[in-house]
């Protein structure tokens, strides 16, 4: 099938018509119906597809007289945020089945297998932590936290993946898969304005993290409580939300605020607990922790002139990651000279480079606008995208032709 089909397949799942966001979280309907797409690919080119004990799939092209090691693997995500964009995630796959369909219509014979990747939970739209899934192959989070991870409507993540028919018993790193790649590549739309050519090589993802706050007030009704006797928490909250703003202009990062849980949530009454989800990210680690400690103090002195009681936690954090030179060299080598940027979004290759080689192409996004409906990249840089990863597939798996 053509790129411009299999888009068209997967473009309606998941849509919300009124707004055109998407709604793809990790195992609910929708994202069911992605993978669903997924295996049918696989099955139509007759590869293999390994299930991780994680929730992740690889469908695996092995041509005669390769060796399963050293296997270049690609691929991304085919979950979403809330009211997200059709390109994050979903591009790389399609275009990795696309990429592979290319090099077997032109007869291109390979020395290593090349396996396409569908990581679960990559967004932590669900269960909070971002790429889960692959931080669970990596190990780099405790398998006994990911299993007590819970969704908006209590479910912890093991009950969840138990009603998909998975042992969360079962989770973590999987040495054995993680040993017979060689590196990993993820194509992805670019989530800025920083490409101003079709294609372009990533060479860093900045530091970034997710942080809670949860502030703890006294419920009351909301006509007849005198505002000296309130222990009202969304007022330490909305100066949090101002010291985010000014915390981030301070020290050259950013920081967002951009979920939020009021309890009990009643027009007429007064809350009794506010829970804040911050996102923050920098050029340096040292920025986004002074950012973060800027903004705790804030909220702390907020929370002591209202009264109010105010805990935080660090959800997840990811480093600098800088991807492996050589590979990252290579990549624009085979492509002739590309552009080399860095990216401010967190992706499963920054999270894979802790263990194998990893590296990413990026397709230019023409607006910058991503994580919202009007995402988007045109289908010719889409189309040059898929030929790109076709040449890097190609030379990193030992690709000649026929």
């Amino acid at each position: 099938m053509s790129f411009e089909s299999m888009w068209a397949d997967l473009l309606p799942i998941g849509r919300d018509a009124a707004t055109g966001g998407y709604h793809r979280f990790a195992w609910t309907p929708p994202e069911l119906e992605c993978r669903a797409w997924f295996l049918d690919e696989a099955r139509r080119r007759d590869l293999a597809v390994e299930h991780d004990p994680n929730g992740n799939m690889i469908a695996w092209w092995r041509p005669d007289g390769t060796e399963d090691r050293e296997a270049v693997l690609t691929g991304s995500h085919l979950d979403s945020v809330p009211g997200g964009g059709a390109f994050d995630g979903p591009l790389g796959v399609v275009s990795a089945f696309a990429a592979v369909d290319l090099l077997r219509e032109r007869g291109v014979r390979l020395a290593r297998p090349i396996g396409i990747g569908a990581f679960v939970e990559e967004e932590g739209a669900r269960f909070g932590v971002a790429c889960l899934g692959s931080r669970l192959l990596a190990g780099a989070i405790d398998p006994e936290r990911a299993r007590g991870l819970t969704d908006a409507d209590g479910r912890t993540f093991a009950e969840v993946m138990h009603s998909a028919g998975l042992d969360p018993d079962a989770i973590g790193p999987d040495e054995g898969l993680l040993s017979r790649i060689g590196c990993y590549v993820e194509l992805h739309v670019e989530q800025g304005r920083a490409l101003h050519e079709p294609v372009g090589v990533a060479s860093a993802i900045v530091p970034h993290g997710r942080w809670r706050f949860d502030f703890t007030g006294e419920g009351n009704h909301a006509g007849t409580t005198l505002l000296a006797d309130r222990r009202d928490p969304m007022l330490p909250f909305a100066s949090m939300v101002l010291a985010a703003r000014e915390a981030a202009e301070h020290h050259g990062t950013v920081a967002t605020v951009g979920k939020v849980r009021v309890e009990p949530g009643g027009v007429n009454a007064i809350p009794s607990s506010v829970t804040a989800w911050l996102d923050a990210r920098g050029p340096a680690d040292a920025d986004v922790r002074r950012t973060v400690a800027e903004i705790d103090a804030a909220a702390r002195a907020a929370a002591r002139a209202h009264r109010v009681d105010v805990g935080l936690a660090e959800e997840s954090y990811s480093a600098v990651v800088e991807f492996e030179h050589a590979l990252r060299d290579r990549l624009g080598k085979a492509l002739g000279g590309v552009p080399v940027l860095p990216t401010g979004a967190g992706h499963d290759a920054g999270v894979l480079s802790a263990r194998i080689p990893a590296a990413m192409l990026f397709v230019r996004n023409p607006t910058g606008i991503s994580h919202a409906p009007a995402e988007f990249a045109e289908t010719g840089d889409c189309l040059a995208g898929v030929e790109a990863l076709a040449t890097v597939l190609a030379d990193l798996a030992g690709g000649y032709g026929s």
